[in-house]
């Protein structure tokens, strides 16, 4: 009886152990390219520079401020000039975005919304908004299926 339940706090503490080390793996965003794959924590994106949009959204109530790095940014960072962006969610849902979509004034990967940043539970780690308004090409179907929440990851295919 003892030999388990040694045996039952070694293998607890090896979940434990293999717990803190995956929380001390801080990605927010793996970005595979070229067969390259880049990692980007919360540091590392915001080392590429931070946008404001200032936008209402159809999953939120009124205008809402939300801060991150313009995809037109992250494709510059990779050297992506052509192709699309799969975009995938932790729950494994993946949507196609067009790299034509990455422009001035485009979508961001936004970390934070109203100076917050956004739990799983609140759309993040990371969310990719649309200025929607700013734009009325921006408030269709098609790109509100591109708005893509709890976003970890992203191929860029050809």
């Amino acid at each position: 009886m003892l030999h388990r339940i040694s045996a039952c706090l070694v293998a607890m503490a090896l979940v434990i152990g293999l717990g803190t080390s995956a929380k001390a793996e801080n990605t927010l965003l793996t970005v595979t390219f070229d067969g390259k794959t880049h990692s980007f924590d919360a540091a590392a994106l915001e080392k590429l520079g931070l946008e404001v949009v200032e936008t209402s959204t159809i999953w939120t109530e009124g205008v809402q401020r939300f801060e991150g790095v313009s995809l037109a940014v992250l494709a510059a960072e990779i050297g992506a000039t052509e192709g699309k962006f799969l975009a995938t969610a932790i729950n494994d849902y993946t949507i196609e975005i067009p790299l034509s979509d990455a422009t001035e004034n485009g979508p961001v990967i936004a970390m934070r919304v109203n100076g917050e940043e956004m739990s799983v539970r609140d759309k993040g780690p990371l969310w990719i908004i649309y200025p929607y308004d700013a734009n009325a090409d921006y408030r269709t179907e098609v790109i509100y299926s591109r708005s893509i929440w709890q976003l970890d990851r992203i191929e860029v295919v050809q």
